[in-house]
Parts: structure tokens; C-alpha cells; sequence
């Protein structure tokens, strides 16, 4: 079949737009990796969470953080708050994996989500003493960390908040003598007006 002339000259008749994207032409915005947190509300019932993590895994997805307990006794729901990293096409096609789930009730993308609030729980165990004990005592007090115990050579330090203010204080307490760290991962919710449908 001889080509139609009239699309070489008539320049009003556009190109076609079926051939594959290609990684030039991509925005830096879609090229660079993002982190994400996603905050899915799903059936409280045996072999969620193997499937959840199945999911990532076969798809060569990254988990960074995990959390999962269940919210709503009576309505046998679990939150399930998971941090992973990707480019914007990765995130989206997590989510939509995530929304396919047949357990899945809710799945929300608390990054891009502007009355989002993250917050970690870290417990730090640091030994201190003569200088560095005293250095520990004064960040843990501009950090606003809580000494939960404390002996003549260590102290055990509380803190909350987003996880760079953690990853922070735990850079500074490393020269100081950090001894044992335990963090929650990250936690999530919505701040503003409740809707009515509640507690997921």
C-alpha cells in the first residue's frame, strides 16, 4: 500500500501519537524516585498481610517501612501504613495494585495529600558518660526526647515524630554512643474535618 501524499504535505493532518513513550521524553518529575507513604484499610482476616507483601515482592517493589494493627474491631478492619520509594508511574501503578486487592476497603496516598500527618516512634538506647552524657541529656532536650530509663552508663531515650527529625537524632547520638535502636515505622491519619463514615 503506496503512502498517502496527503499526509507528507498537509501539515494541518498531526502525526501519529501511537508509538511507545520513550525515556527521553519523560519529565525529571517522572524520572526522579519519590517516597511514599500508603495508608490501606483492609479485612481483618487471615493472609492480608501475605498477600500485601507478596504483592511488592513480585513486582520487585521496595518496602521501607510496615505497619499494620487492627482499628475497628466490630467492622474487622486492619490499617496497614506502607513507605516505599519509586518514580511517579511506579507509585501510581503500587496504588492501583493496592485498590485491585479484593480485601482492600480503602487505599489512601498520604504523601500527596496535603492535610496528611506522618509520625514514627523510636526508642534509643545510648551510652553515656562524663561529656557525652551530658551532650545526650542536651539533645534529647532540643529534640524534646524522653529519658524512660536510665542507668550510670546508658540512658533510654523516647521519641516521636516525622522520620527525619528521628533519622536526625539518631545521626547525633551515633558519635555519643548508640547502643540499640527500635523504631515503630511510620504511622499515618488525616487531620481536619471527620467524615462520616469514620474510623478507617
Amino acid at each position: 500500500m503506496k503512502d498517502d501524499p496527503k499526509l507528507a504535505t498537509n501539515p494541518t493532518i498531526p502525526a501519529s501519537t501511537d508509538q511507545p513513550g520513550s525515556a527521553y521524553f519523560m519529565s525529571p518529575a517522572e524520572v526522579a524516585i519519590q517516597r511514599a507513604t500508603f495508608a490501606v484499610v483492609v479485612d481483618n482476616e487471615p493472609g492480608v498481610l501475605h498477600r500485601v507483601v507478596g504483592l511488592f515482592a513480585a513486582r520487585g517493589y521496595n518496602i521501607e517501612s510496615l505497619t499494620v494493627a487492627e482499628t475497628d474491631r466490630h467492622a474487622h478492619t486492619s490499617r496497614i501504613t506502607i513507605v516505599t520509594s519509586g518514580t511517579h508511574e511506579i507509585l501510581d501503578q503500587i496504588r492501583a495494585q493496592l485498590e485491585k486487592m479484593v480485601s482492600a476497603r480503602e487505599v489512601h496516598d498520604v504523601t500527596r495529600d496535603p492535610l496528611g500527618v506522618e509520625r514514627e516512634l523510636a526508642l534509643v538506647r545510648v551510652r553515656g558518660a562524663g561529656p557525652e552524657r551530658a551532650e545526650a541529656l542536651r539533645l534529647a532536650d532540643i529534640f524534646r526526647a524522653k529519658v524512660i530509663d536510665t542507668t550510670h552508663d546508658s540512658f533510654v531515650f523516647e521519641l516521636t515524630g516525622v522520620p527525619s527529625k528521628i533519622d536526625k537524632f539518631i545521626d547525633l547520638m551515633r558519635p555519643l554512643g548508640l547502643g540499640e535502636l527500635s523504631r515503630t515505622g511510620v504511622l499515618s491519619i488525616s487531620r481536619g474535618r471527620l467524615e462520616a463514615n469514620g474510623a478507617g
